[in-house]
């Protein structure tokens, strides 16, 4: 069974709804998701929230944490996560942000660095990954570590 499928099993048998906050992946996350049948029920909605402004328009990601921390950061991923959550009104949100290349990498956030954040019961958490490929196989990486982390914070 695909990790997807067992995620959206897993929301429906707890009668969840979740929703996602994508920057990199730019959609593939909500896109593994409503590939399994039944979805509806536990995934209402999705934010691709690309730019800066849009992260702070529609998830209420602070100004200032984009200046101060940057798009690719680890507060940024749990203020997406936390604001996805509130928007959508969902009991889970999972935010991804990260640079998947080929160029916009630094020497202190190199291309293939991405957070995670995962909003479940009022606790948000996050954790930074450095993927390495091409821009594709890093995108794709990120939604895979997307789903695995989500599974594992609402199945403990």
């Amino acid at each position: 069974m695909k990790l997807e499928e067992k995620l959206v099993n897993l929301l429906i048998e707890k009668k969840l709804v979740i929703t996602t906050a994508e920057s990199c992946t730019g959609g593939m996350l909500g896109a593994y998701l409503v590939n399994v049948p039944g979805v509806s029920g536990v995934y209402h909605q999705g934010f691709i929230t690309y730019a800066n402004e849009a992260k702070h328009r529609e998830l209420g990601v602070k100004n200032k944490t984009l200046k101060k921390y940057g798009a690719v950061s680890r507060q940024t991923a749990k203020q997406m996560a936390k604001g996805a959550a509130k928007h959508a009104g969902a009991d889970v949100a999972v935010a991804v942000t990260g640079i998947a290349g080929p160029d916009g990498g630094t020497p202190e956030k190199p291309v293939g660095t991405v957070f995670i954040g995962c909003f479940y019961h009022g606790v948000v958490k996050v954790k930074e990954f450095h993927f390495e490929g091409s821009r594709s196989e890093i995108r794709e990486l990120t939604v895979k570590n997307a789903l695995a982390f989500t599974y594992r914070m609402i199945s403990t």
